[in-house]
């Protein structure tokens, strides 16, 4: 039991560094080491340092430049010089703390330069910047930064809340404007198709009475020529039986009008005269105009 001290078993993750009556004697490695007569423990000490890659989370709150405050959170990580474990081990108390001192002031020096969204583009700066700032300043201390990373950008709640409704409102004012758009696309379509549609019914009436008017000329004329005026009159008479027969078919409709058989030629020359006076009176209108 008093020679408790003599030998050393070194992980292969660690590194030891031994004294002797408080005087550093060297650093060992992994393995088993004799390292000297030891008595009760007050002869030989070692210290022992891991060599792992050691990752520090550092939560820094400043401000950007347009007065935004905002927690950056910074992922560090560290491993131990070899070549440099004395430093290491003898230099810092606590390497954590030295560490958030430096990314703190990297970070408070870089954000309040930048606005909040140029800020949200720009961590890779930050991390670059915290990296380079802490190669030089940890490796006189024997530690190696292998990376630096930002890992979380935080504005305070209602900073997220109104830029979330900003984005909202502007999704929603685009896609008010596509609605829109596509409704506007309906409509034309619909009003070119009703005139589409009507103008192949106007072409199908056209066609309709030309073939009535072929109809009643080898009906009532056979072969032999007719008169036009006479066509005409059987074409306006033709639909006047037609109008009656519409108007008999609507729903509670009445009309009253004067009919008779005999009639039927005052009705064609009215129908006559008043096509002709308003054919009469539509160049007179625009002579007056």
């Amino acid at each position: 039991m008093p020679l408790c001290n003599c030998c050393i078993c070194v992980s292969p993750d660690e590194l030891a560094a031994v004294e002797r009556c408080g005087s550093f004697q060297g650093i060992r490695g992994a393995g088993c080491h004799f390292i000297g007569i030891d008595f009760c423990s007050m002869i030989m000490n070692t210290r022992k340092i891991s060599t792992r890659v050691q990752e520090y989370t550092i939560n820094t709150e400043t401000k950007t430049k347009d007065n935004v405050f905002v927690k950056v959170c910074a992922a560090v990580q560290v491993e131990v010089k070899p070549e440099n474990a004395y430093e290491a081990i003898y230099r810092l108390t606590n390497p954590a703390n030295q560490i958030d001192s430096y990314v703190s002031d990297v970070v408070r020096g870089q954000v309040p330069a930048m606005k909040l969204d140029d800020l949200f583009e720009s961590k890779d700066e930050i991390a670059h910047a915290v990296q380079e700032r802490l190669s030089k300043s940890m490796g006189d201390y024997g530690y190696m930064i292998h990376q630096c990373l930002v890992t979380d950008l935080r504005p305070d709640d209602k900073v997220r809340m109104a830029m979330n409704e900003i984005d909202a409102n502007r999704r929603l004012r685009v896609a008010a404007t596509e609605k829109a758009e596509a409704e506007k696309v309906l409509k034309v379509k619909a009003a070119e198709a009703d005139a589409e549609s009507k103008f192949l019914q106007g072409q199908g009436v056209a066609r309709q009475r030309t073939a009535i008017v072929e109809g009643l000329k080898h009906a009532v004329g056979g072969d032999s020529e007719m008169d036009p005026k006479t066509v005409q009159e059987l074409l306006l008479i033709t639909q006047y039986f037609d109008t009656l027969e519409r108007l008999a078919h609507g729903n509670a409709t009445t009309v009253f009008m004067p009919h008779s058989v005999g009639n039927l030629a005052g009705i064609a020359d009215d129908i006559r005269m008043g096509t002709m006076q308003s054919a009469l009176g539509a160049p007179a209108q625009s002579a007056m105009r």
